[in-house]
């Protein structure tokens, strides 16, 4: 598909038909990259996305375990001053 850049203050804006940005399942915020001279649009993903499902096969897995025991420190082992 060809279209043209549009003015925006000091910038330039690209309007994209409905049908592509629904098609793509891109949402209010985006992704732009640029990838071997081409500009990359994606769906902007927020942290943590998908780590309830991970936790939830974890516990089915029955490894919700440290993998390694923590490593000692005097930190625990020595009275605190208040």
């Amino acid at each position: 598909m060809k279209t043209r850049l549009v003015r925006i203050g000091n910038s330039r804006g690209l309007r994209l038909p409905k049908p592509l940005i629904e098609e793509a399942g891109l949402k209010d915020e985006v992704e732009v990259t640029l990838r071997e001279g081409a500009i990359v649009i994606t769906s902007a993903e927020h942290p943590r996305t998908g780590w309830d499902k991970s936790v939830d096969l974890l516990l089915e897995r029955r490894e919700d375990y440290l993998i390694e025991e923590p490593a000692p420190t005097g930190f625990d082992d020595e009275e605190w001053e208040w």
